[in-house]
């Protein structure tokens, strides 16, 4: 079981190619269980083909899951599908209506290298996670996501002279941590981003008691870092990438031919290998596991309420 899909949902495909649990929403309706909706704030370019990187490891738990997927109002999504975002995403306060979130995941986004007060959806952003917080939501920041939390923690970030591009060993600092420590000691996971946060900063930040340090990489810093109420987690990494991801990235940015970016780094284009797979799943799966223990079972609360129609993707065809 897990992640609830209609027969006919376009990604039913590549479920079942890569082996990843689903559940039709007829037998999910007879399970005595509550899922959990977990809102997913999807700003990656191409929205659409992003979605799997997301659903494949979260699908890896035991636990229902109803993908929310929530729509910026002021974001003009230049490179999605507006036909698809207007027929499965719904704005924050609507998917809110329905029932409460359990988990919010905010993705990276290709704005990184602007200045907070330049990107047009940071209010909004910010008035999201105000009530997501307020509402006691746990929150989960992805790349530019986890960037933009630290911000709304008064953590600010830096602009890098080259590209961090590549799959990295990390240390893992806290071993027996109720979402972290089931990760290996060093795991390798890849990274993609232009900016990142002085060791300083955070380790200042750290003393403070605004966030607990979690992860750490020679290139690329502190990767995985917390509140220490574990209600908001902050992964710079792109723990959910998968090889093709990387490679398209690689071929993006040597059309753009830009001096700040190299070639991916511990990763074989002509022979890509996937050493991060397993720490992956671990780290989504107890990320959903500590969002279970901690949200309120909701007696009463009808399925029917629970279940988002707008989720529901009938549409033909597969995601890239």
């Amino acid at each position: 079981m897990t992640i609830r899909l209609s027969p006919n949902h376009r990604l039913k495909p590549l479920f079942d190619q890569h082996h990843v649990a689903w559940l039709s929403e007829e037998a999910a309706e007879h399970q005595d269980i509550r899922p959990l909706r977990i809102g997913i704030l999807n700003i990656m370019p191409h929205a659409e083909d992003y979605e799997f990187n997301l659903l494949a490891p979260m699908g890896r738990s035991i636990l229902q899951i109803i993908p929310v997927w929530i729509r910026l109002k002021t974001h003009d999504y230049k490179s999605s599908d507006h036909a698809h975002l207007d027929k499965h995403y719904i704005p924050y306060d609507w998917a809110q209506s329905v029932a409460a979130l359990d988990g919010l995941i905010v993705t990276g986004a290709p704005v990184e290298e602007l200045p907070w007060e330049t990107v047009t959806y940071w209010k909004e952003l910010c008035g999201i996670i105000d009530a997501a917080k307020a509402s006691g939501t746990c929150i989960l920041g992805i790349c530019w996501g986890g960037l933009a939390l630290a911000k709304y923690l008064g953590i600010e970030k830096k602009m890098y002279p080259q590209k961090v591009f590549g799959v990295y060993p990390t240390r893992n600092l806290v071993p027996g941590h109720p979402i972290t420590g089931g990760l290996d000691d060093v795991f390798w996971c890849p990274q993609s981003r232009h900016s990142g946060i002085d060791d300083a900063a955070l380790e200042a930040a750290e003393k403070a008691g605004k966030v607990r340090l979690l992860a750490h990489a020679e290139k690329g810093g502190y990767t995985i870092f917390e509140t220490p109420d574990h209600q908001i987690i902050m992964h710079l990494g792109h723990q959910e990438y998968n090889s093709s991801r990387l490679l398209g990235e690689a071929r993006r940015d040597r059309l753009k031919k830009r001096p700040d970016v190299g070639p991916l780094e511990n990763l074989d284009e002509k022979n890509p290998v996937n050493n991060w797979r397993a720490n992956r799943n671990e780290f989504f799966n107890s990320w959903i596991k500590y969002v279970y223990l901690t949200t309120p079972f909701v007696k009463g609360t009808p399925a029917a309420a629970l279940s988002n129609e707008i989720v529901v993707d009938d549409e033909p065809g597969g995601a890239k």
